[in-house]
């Protein structure tokens, strides 16, 4: 398959995920979520039979983790039933369906998960995507699910924009040091999207390469961050100890550590500027 020659049709383009796949996919027909609601099965079906794309890349998600716990029906509907609409019209028109997903569901129980291991979420937002992922199954054969974690990037509300913030509004930043998982620049990730959909169907674990604690990572975007537990800083959902996907299908991305140095050194060129 020639990515360049192939018509492809992304959901939520307007998102943080979806605006870097615009960059890497120029010519494709870009929804967002006021052109079409994926709630409406009838809506979907029929935009992705009237486009007839060769590739559908869905990038629409709920993924505020915290407010999914307030908001289940939402989180089951857009992460969860959703996908499946999607994964029955690409069914339709033979279409490659890529879909995203996340580290979240898994339970942390294991220091590091590989594609074949076993989910089991402990919250409403992992529960829905996984509920996504089940979907696309039951509906369609080729598909890429692609789990990632702890994405950030120049078009959404991130952590590491987070901590730049609070970085300038407060003395200290106290940033939880029990969690571990791997950063991934949404950049990156849009990039590798289009060396996925050459791959066989399946499963796929995608992130920049390193394991780091949250308080590493702020270390490593601000220099007055302090460690604390996650007993120390209670949440609304419950996250996994350890959330560190393995890739033991593709070729590694760069470490996480070169991808965020690329994102700030882009963030003080804008201030610059």
């Amino acid at each position: 398959m020639v990515v360049g020659k192939i018509k492809t049709l992304i959901f939520g383009a307007g998102g943080m995920m979806g605006r870097e796949l615009c960059s890497v996919f120029p010519d494709a027909v870009k929804l967002n979520h006021t052109d079409i609601d994926i709630k409406d099965k009838e809506n979907v079906i029929e935009s992705v039979k009237k486009n007839k794309p060769d590739v559908v890349i869905n990038a629409a998600a709920y993924t505020a983790v915290d407010d999914c716990e307030d908001n289940k029906e939402l989180a089951f509907e857009v992460n969860g039933r959703a996908p499946g609409y999607i994964a029955q019209a690409c069914s339709i028109v033979g279409a490659v369906l890529i879909h995203y997903s996340t580290d979240y569901i898994f339970d942390g129980n294991k220091k590091e998960y590989k594609e074949s291991d076993s989910p089991n979420p402990i919250n409403v937002y992992g529960s829905s995507k996984l509920m996504g992922e089940r979907h696309i199954i039951k509906n369609m054969k080729n598909f890429r699910i692609i789990r990632t974690s702890w994405l950030y990037g120049a078009h959404g509300k991130n952590f590491v924009d987070t901590m730049l913030r609070l970085s300038k509004e407060m003395d200290s930043v106290k940033v939880v040091d029990d969690q571990f998982g791997k950063p991934t620049y949404a950049h990156d990730l849009a990039r590798k999207t289009e060396d996925i959909i050459r791959l066989t169907p399946g499963i796929y674990h995608i992130t920049n390469e390193g394991v780091c604690s949250w308080y590493e990572f702020a270390c490593a975007i601000i220099d007055n961050a302090v460690p604390c537990t996650s007993d120390e800083f209670p949440r609304k959902a419950k996250r996994p100890k350890y959330s560190i996907l393995l890739n033991t299908k593709t070729s590694p991305m760069r470490p996480w550590r070169e991808a965020l140095a690329e994102y700030l050194n882009k963030k003080n060129n804008e201030v610059i500027t």
